[in-house]
């Protein structure tokens, strides 16, 4: 299909193979922050600083402890490389120098470093099933971006074990009785920091937008129902929230959480390494559907009081400007090791994830032959982990604020016949197409550049003023419950309307069982 060529100024449209930013720079600048100074690197007008402190190393007896306050400091803190990532499976993408415990760092773009210039600020939370992931990663990089007008943030957070471990010694020892969620609590920190000290790269501390994919979307959402998240950040943007489904209980997380072990001193000597190795203990290869997991945020009666949807459609989620959306085909990729390739199996799970409600389901993702059982379970996915609390965010936040917006990202990689998988946007967004795919050429087009100019305009606009519209795209419209209207990006950029309303409208019938 030939896509119609958007005209946005020939400024916005870099040829194609146009260096990535990188970090190798000779000039160095430094800020004097809330906080204590910095030294990053000059870019420009403008600079980056990376691998900026926000909290104290969550290590030794932090441990599976609240984030704790970092003292300010007098003395000039270097900020020229990424801080490391928490211990996880390895990924090329992320740029960290290593990976250690020590991993409550954030990092910052900004195009100018006058105090004067306010811009707006967005705070990119990564995503990863909260298993993974890292403010470093490629695709995330911040330095196209923040040419748009923006101050980029990224931040790390604790993840898989070591962000969310729930246990009974845990919460003994918790002043409000509690355990889990300490990546939750990590993101509330550096969004405090961020307040705190985002005048001094030229933010406005004022206009705080939120945004981030998968998990990194699933964790702003619930922070849209927390008290303790009020006031956090000022807008949101939310590609592809896990979002919706139940939440696992206090109870059901710290019971799971024992099986790592009983002695809480001796789980906390055991070696970073040994803690990643009992990630499959609470992390089963094949997730449930419909069910709660224990190794992510949790209801823990205290930051999560409730499960989030009843908080979404009753209407007493924070109010702000949203902006929320996800891809055509968010299941095929991450079902390509699930063991589906039958009829068998793929009943085994329409009856686990569905019950009462099999045969209905069976009906809305259908197989009628073993071919077609791999394509329905990755339909099942993409509608009960992403696109159906895309819609229920949308639909909530319309009822409390006129500006809200839902997208649907379209744009398949050339000479791809699926996709695009969950999370390819990102790249879009921020500018960073060669880190699609191998990262060769062959993988994008001139289009690819329009759609992204496009992008990241409108990504920028909506963190100024809560509207992505922007001069020369197509109009992107207010998102309306009873429309259920998107804007789509991808060949084309156009309005469309009821993604898969016939399977979203039976997911909500199954909800509403309990």
């Amino acid at each position: 299909m030939s896509a119609p060529r958007l005209r946005l100024g020939d400024d916005d449209l870099p040829h194609i193979g146009a260096p990535m930013p990188t970090q190798s720079h000779t000039e160095f600048v430094s800020v004097h922050a809330n906080d204590g100074p910095l030294r990053g690197h000059r870019r420009g007008e403008g600079a980056v600083f990376l691998g900026v402190p926000y909290a104290l190393p969550p290590v030794g007896v932090l441990r599976w402890r609240p984030p704790q306050a970092l003292a300010p400091w007098k003395e000039t803190r270097d900020a020229l490389n990424f801080g490391p990532d928490f211990p996880q499976a390895s990924n090329p993408r992320l740029r960290a120098p290593r990976q250690d415990e020590d991993c409550l760092y954030l990092n910052i773009w900004t195009p100018t470093l006058d105090r004067a210039a306010r811009l707006p600020v967005m705070v990119w939370v990564h995503g990863g099933g909260f298993t993974a992931g890292s403010g470093s990663d490629s695709r995330s990089d911040g330095a196209r971006l923040c040419q748009e007008g923006a101050v980029v943030v990224s931040l790390n957070y604790r993840s898989g074990l070591f962000g969310f471990l729930a246990h009974p010694a845990l919460a003994h020892e918790s002043p409000h009785g509690v355990s889990g969620n300490y990546g939750l609590q990590d993101q509330l920190m550096a969004l405090a920091w961020v307040r705190r000290n985002i005048a001094a790269f030229g933010g406005d501390p004022g206009r705080v937008t939120a945004f981030g994919v998968s998990a990194g979307s699933a964790s702003i959402a619930l922070l849209l129902t927390s008290a303790q998240a009020r006031g956090a950040f000022d807008r949101a943007i939310l590609h592809s929230p896990g979002a919706g489904r139940p939440l696992a209980s206090l109870d059901q997380a710290q019971a799971a959480g024992e099986r790592l072990g009983t002695d809480l001193q001796a789980l906390r000597a055991l070696s970073a390494q040994e803690v990643l190795a009992r990630t499959t203990l609470l992390n089963p290869a094949v997730r449930g559907l419909t069910t709660p997991r224990v190794l992510r945020p949790i209801r823990d009666g205290w930051l999560l009081p409730e499960d989030e949807r009843p908080v979404f459609m009753s209407g007493r989620m924070h109010a702000m400007p949203l902006m929320v959306g996800s891809n055509t085909d968010e299941g095929t990729l991450l079902t390509r090791t699930w063991p589906v390739d039958t009829r068998v199996q793929w009943q085994e799970q329409i009856n686990a994830n569905f019950g009462p409600l099999a045969d209905e389901a069976a009906a809305w993702y259908p197989a009628q032959t073993d071919s077609d059982a791999r394509t329905a379970v990755a339909q099942m996915f993409a509608d009960t982990q992403f696109n159906y609390g895309t819609r229920l965010l949308a639909q909530s936040m319309s009822r409390l604020e006129d500006r809200t917006f839902k997208y649907l990202f379209t744009r398949r990689r050339p000479g791809h016949t699926d996709g695009p998988h969950h999370g390819e946007e990102v790249a879009h967004a921020f500018g960073n197409l060669t880190t699609l795919g191998d990262g060769a050429h062959a993988h994008i087009d001139d289009w690819d550049e329009t759609l992204s100019a496009v992008m990241r305009k409108a990504w920028v606009a909506f963190a100024s003023h809560g509207n992505p519209n922007v001069p020369g795209a197509p109009q992107w419209a207010a998102y309306r419950a009873e429309e259920d209207n998107h804007l789509e990006l991808g060949d084309t950029v156009r309005p469309g309307a009821l993604w898969r309303k016939n399977q979203l409208d039976f997911l909500d019938r199954f909800f509403d069982q309990d």
